[in-house]
């Protein structure tokens, strides 16, 4: 006769009620009710503890159409925060056409503000820009996302932008600084990036303090419907690499990611950066700062709009035409 006893069912910390999510790394388990008071009070104390923002400032959540930036515009917003999202369509096919849907449904549904920029409509697309510089699509990405964020900001008066970059992201990236011991990325590494000129605008992380899992459980509980896909120019990205090995290291140590990004910001960083990020100027085409005299955006659609004139001279001298200018 088999005399193995089944494991008993854990119960929630805070009401003993049959959980329905465990948290390894923080030896714990909630039912849902406590789980979703759980997971906005790790928000709440962030943005308290970091200083990110108060109740009076009005708040531009980067909305992706993914869990974690919708996570993040629905925390705050039950929180009592004023929020309006910013959403960028990159072009990128139908990964953007859906992510713009659902994102919109999102702010629609819940009656919301939201701010739309169409990458294609002004004339940078990602995989545009891509094709013809060649450049690796998450730096093109990120580049104009950066541009965007401080230009949109600023327009409409926002002193604040906030993000939705979890506990893996932080790590992930911690790691691969530390791996390259990249100073001036490890600089910038923080909850909350200061704004270094009137122009810039404070960048927060409000979910820095919890995991992918734990903002991807937090959607699945509050019915959020986001794009589950991964962007189609991620692949092969060594983030992902990172965030792979990051958690195997938590499977077999729970608790490994959490303390490596909040020891960095804790201890390490204050002793390490006693410096501070020097003084930007301001680009010379946009009038937005810059840490040298035509930003990194600028500079890229400059190299856009070079090769595409350089293209269109060779296709003319090939059929014997005269290229137009495009001046």
């Amino acid at each position: 006769m088999n005399s193995t006893k089944l494991a008993p069912k854990p119960k929630c910390k805070r009401c003993r009620a049959p959980a329905v999510v465990q948290l390894h790394s923080h030896h714990t388990a909630f039912c849902k009710e406590c789980f979703l008071f759980y997971f906005r009070r790790q928000v709440q104390r962030a943005i308290e503890g970091e200083r990110m923002f108060t109740r009076e400032e009005p708040v531009l959540v980067a909305v992706s159409g993914g869990k974690d930036s919708l996570a993040l515009w629905e925390v705050l917003q039950h929180l009592g925060y004023r929020t309006t999202g910013l959403h960028l369509d990159l072009g990128i096919g139908a990964y953007s056409k859906l992510s713009r849907s659902k994102t919109e449904a999102f702010a629609r549904d819940r009656g919301l503000p939201l701010i739309v920029v169409d990458f294609a409509a002004e004339g940078h697309a990602i995989p545009a820009i891509v094709e013809i510089t060649r450049r690796p699509a998450c730096a093109a990405c990120g580049t104009a996302k950066r541009h965007h964020f401080d230009r949109v900001a600023l327009e409409h008066g926002f002193p604040v932008v906030a993000t939705g970059h979890n506990l893996d992201d932080e790590a992930a990236r911690l790691l691969g600084n530390v791996l390259r011991w990249d100073m001036n990325y490890l600089l910038r590494q923080t909850p909350v990036l200061a704004p270094t000129h009137e122009k810039f605008v404070r960048k927060v992380k409000p979910l820095f303090r919890v995991s992918e899992y734990e903002t991807a459980v937090y959607a699945f509980l509050s019915r959020i419907d986001y794009v589950v896909d991964e962007c189609p120019n991620a692949a092969g990205a060594s983030q992902l690499l990172y965030k792979d090995v990051l958690q195997r290291l938590e499977a077999e140590m729970p608790g490994t990611k959490q303390a490596f990004v909040t020891e960095f910001y804790r201890r390490v960083r204050p002793t390490l950066f006693r410096e501070e990020l020097d003084a930007p100027v301001t680009c010379t085409r946009c009038g937005l700062p810059s840490h040298r005299p035509v930003c990194r955006f600028c500079s890229l659609l400059e190299e856009v709009e070079g090769k595409r004139q350089r293209m269109q001279k060779s296709a003319a001298e090939r059929l014997g035409e005269t290229p137009t200018s495009t001046a």
